[in-house]
């Protein structure tokens, strides 16, 4: 079996990393062993001032820093497995440095934005509509800001992984659970949907899926980015799945929540992934200050 080959095997069965994520590491570590290839290397034979050139090449060939990091870190974990198999290797990574990124905060939607978004993508619980597909995609967004939920998550729901006590089980990154409550909007829109539009499409496929498509599937990744796009251009907002999961734990820190709890529910595995959303709030406080106090500017 390839290096690489067993690389992904591993990040598949010891890591538990989801299909999606093994692409993308497929994908970023494809472009850094056509770059041994091209250069009659091998990743036995590469040096640190090579893995420099390679890190100069992406930048010359117009990857953006973000995606520059992204992949650079993908080569450093592949050679730090290789040593951990083989400890008479040297790491060639070790002097590797990513390109430094801006710091930009989370876009996050205010509570009016939200509303407009949850009505614009379907009817209240208690409405009676005939329209029942846009039932579920209510279902759906109420859900992502009750939870903070990634697309990934609620794609991945399953039937039995919600109950009438208001909470659900979530499998997050490298197959990590966690339960989280789903408030009472959320809650209800929910059951509208499993009382009203589940049925119907389940007798098409039978899948055992939350959320399910019009053929009766589990709904996917794509489908439920176009759901919320498309309720975002109802009401003129630029939105996508992390501006819900953003909304859900900024709202949360404004009004009052510890910093832990809203790791806990995001399912962070540290604490300073979480923090960004203590300065998001600081931030708006300042400009709040600035724009109210009248002697806060000369």
């Amino acid at each position: 079996m390839l290096p690489l080959d067993v690389y992904l095997r591993h990040l598949s069965v010891e890591r538990g990393l989801s299909k999606n994520t093994l692409s993308a590491y497929k994908s970023d570590l494809g472009l850094y062993f056509s770059f041994l290839g091209s250069n009659s290397l091998t990743e036995l034979t590469v040096s640190a001032q090579q893995l420099i050139d390679f890190s100069v090449s992406l930048g010359s060939t117009g990857y953006k820093a973000t995606s520059i990091s992204r992949i650079l870190a993908a080569v450093r974990g592949f050679h730090k497995f290789q040593v951990l198999e083989d400890k008479r290797l040297d790491d060639p990574t070790s002097k590797l440095r990513p390109p430094k990124l801006a710091f930009r905060l989370p876009k996050a939607l205010s509570q009016r934005q939200v509303l407009d978004l949850l009505a614009a993508a379907g009817p209240e619980p208690e409405e009676k509509s005939t329209d029942l597909l846009r039932l579920r995609d209510r279902a759906i967004l109420e859900l992502m800001y009750s939870t903070g939920a990634r697309v990934s998550e609620v794609v991945g729901l399953d039937l039995d992984e919600i109950n009438d006590s208001g909470l659900i089980r979530v499998r997050g990154k490298g197959a990590k659970e966690r339960l989280v409550p789903l408030g009472g909007f959320a809650m209800r829109s929910t059951q509208a949907y499993l009382v009203r539009t589940r049925p119907d499409l389940a007798e098409k496929g039978g899948d055992n899926a939350l959320f399910l498509n019009g053929r009766g599937g589990r709904l996917s990744r794509q489908s439920i980015w176009a759901i919320i796009q498309k309720a975002g251009k109802a009401c003129d907002l630029e939105v996508s799945p992390h501006s819900l999961r953003h909304s859900f734990a900024t709202h949360l820190i404004e009004g009052g929540a510890d910093v832990r709890v809203v790791q806990e529910l995001l399912g962070h595995a540290s604490v300073a992934t979480t923090q960004i959303y203590t300065l998001m709030t600081v931030d708006t406080l300042r400009e709040v200050y600035l724009s109210a106090h009248p002697r806060a500017r000369r």
